[in-house]
């Protein structure tokens, strides 16, 4: 990955001509997906760009499905405010998202109604362009974009089922971002920069790359951004080719298996390239991608996984988007054996591929839903690797001044039937997010059957509610469970207390209630209590049995409080 910074610098050199010719200054790229979110004013303004008019003579004319013109939500003034999202929990929107929404009605695109699984913007959502801060002296330099955003989380677990010591432990997590990114005024040439530090203090435990990574990059790239390569659509909106290399942390899909992971106090970050081929606005969109994980060191300077590659091909299909958005999809990983690999995964040649499809949508106004299916298959080692997983949600918004939510959710993911029989049948999440399949991080998407019931209530623009409850299965009994008694822990060799090979330990691993109250003190000001309790079935309650001379002897449930607060400067 050393040679990526020389070929954005001589891609730079090349197209720079070309740039010369094509860029428009002071243009407005209203076909961006950057729109969807930073652009609202300037839409409010201009009521639309030129190519959308050109297409569009009223909403109810051209497009029935639009939101009409009484009954769009106010343009908020001054600098864009959100609603605190960390986009498990992307339900409560952002008002200045849904604005710009009402403002584009020309877009393909539609938000998924399921829980925790719309990525986040492109750049994230604590960036803005300069001339959105507020400064008048700035108003004019829309192609500055830049964000500073700080987060302290304080946690109490009590008896966590990751360790195999129980007692408290009382960990403050501490995480400040800055992005600097530059567009519009060099195109088709663009770039930016993301910092993170993430630190930990007052932890029982060794910290491990989950929970400190200091001093490093999480975003360098450049890009090549051409606005019109592929023309317009039926609609009017531009066709854009993108093309970027370096260093990302990004997230696609409903991020089960690319995700920035933003819960934890660290994020994942890759190395290599991305082309898109349309943008999020338009009927069809395709990304193909090949990328190096980044390992996060906690103490130096991060650098890629040279053994491991993961590359996929990703389709958008939006013709029909209010009914169903189909997205089918490829991705693959490949690893040649690291013989100092820390775990015993990382010493195995593999090679997955897992062909896909989502699909996500409403049935009128009555439901939303959201399907997806995974088939693994490849090698593992020595090993056959076959596997599949599923995740189905259904839910019910109802039209009440507090906005209630209730939803049903239902995911499987195979686990390893036979450690005998030289098939693996564990389901790989690649480098998906963990937290909503579990909030105190105890089960991930693997081995698992995991039936949820959620409810989300909004009384106020400023104030979220939800809750839920989740029960946990092995679907495997002779398989793991991921992340508990030490096993998968960086700093720590997997002492192997997570699996009962012979599967007389069971397979009900237990239940969980989650609930977790949110409200904006200001508009760059949110705060977060959650509050998780977990009651251990036999599964956790045998292994403990099974090992009292190691894991601390205790019931097996366990107690999570957490408080957050996030700071954003604009």
């Amino acid at each position: 990955m050393k040679y990526y910074w020389r070929i954005v610098f001589v891609s730079a050199i090349g197209i720079l001509p070309i740039g010369s010719i094509q860029a428009n200054v002071g243009g407005k790229q209203s076909g961006e997906p950057q729109a969807t979110r930073q652009g609202v004013q300037r839409l409010a303004q201009t009521g639309g760009s030129a190519t959308v008019k050109k297409s569009v003579k009223s909403p109810d004319e051209n497009f029935k499905w639009a939101i009409k013109p009484e009954d769009q939500p106010a343009v908020p003034s001054g600098p864009s405010p959100y609603l605190y999202s960390d986009r498990e929990y992307d339900w409560w929107e952002q008002p200045a998202a849904k604005a710009a929404a009402a403002q584009n009605p020309a877009s393909y695109h539609r938000r998924s109604n399921s829980y925790a699984t719309n990525p986040d913007s492109d750049p994230p959502r604590y960036v803005r362009r300069l001339s959105e801060i507020g400064v008048d002296a700035f108003k004019d330099v829309t192609w500055l974009e830049i964000g500073f955003e700080h987060r302290t989380r304080y946690e109490m677990r009590h008896n966590d089922i990751r360790h195999v010591e129980g007692g408290f432990d009382n960990p403050f997590f501490l995480r400040n971002r800055a992005y600097f990114g530059i567009k519009e005024i060099l195109d088709p040439l663009r770039f930016a920069v993301e910092f993170q530090d993430s630190r930990v203090y007052n932890h029982k435990f060794a910290s491990t790359d989950q929970e400190r990574n200091s001093y490093d990059l999480i975003n360098a790239y450049g890009e090549l951004y051409f606005k019109k390569a592929l023309g317009e659509d039926d609609r009017g909106q531009n066709r854009p080719l993108r093309f970027r290399v370096g260093r990302m942390a990004y997230e696609v899909l409903d991020r089960r298996f690319i995700g920035r992971n933003e819960w934890r106090n660290t994020t994942n970050s890759f190395e290599g390239f991305r082309l898109n081929l349309g943008q999020q606005n338009n009927p069809w969109e395709v990304e193909l991608f090949g990328m190096q994980p980044v390992k996060r060191l906690q103490t130096r300077f991060d650098e890629a996984n040279e053994h491991l590659w993961v590359f996929g091909a990703i389709g958008h299909w939006r013709k029909w988007s209010d009914i169903i958005t189909l997205q089918p999809y490829y991705m693959g990983q490949k690893q040649t054996a690291d013989p100092n690999g820390f775990t015993a995964t990382n010493r195995l040649d593999r090679e997955i591929h897992m062909p896909s499809l989502r699909g996500y949508g409403k049935i009128g106004n009555l439901l939303d839903y959201d399907l997806n299916f995974s088939y693994q298959f490849g090698t593992n080692g020595t090993q056959r690797h076959d596997a599949y997983g599923f995740t189905t949600e259904v839910g019910r918004s109802f039209d009440y001044a507090w906005k209630p939510r209730l939803s049903t959710f239902y995911g499987y993911a195979t686990g390893d039937r036979d450690p005998n029989d030289n098939v693996n049948n564990r389901f790989d999440r690649f480098f998906g997010f963990a937290r909503p399949w579990s909030a105190d991080h105890y089960v991930v998407y693997e081995n698992i059957k995991s039936p949820k019931i959620r409810f989300d209530l909004q009384p106020t623009q400023k104030f979220g509610i939800e809750a839920g409850y989740t029960w946990f299965w092995l679907a495997s009994s002779t398989d793991r469970l991921f992340d508990t008694f030490d096993g998968n822990i960086s700093v720590v060799r997997d002492p192997g207390f997570n699996r009962d090979t012979t599967g007389r330990s069971g397979d009900s691993v237990g239940g969980a209630f989650e609930g977790r109250i949110r409200y904006q003190l200001t508009p760059r000001i949110n705060t977060v209590v959650g509050y998780t309790h977990f009651t251990a079935g036999d599964f956790v309650k045998n292994r403990i049995a099974a090992h009292p001379d190691h894991i601390a002897q205790r019931s097996g449930n366990t107690d999570f409080l957490y408080v957050e607060v996030l700071i954003s400067a604009f």
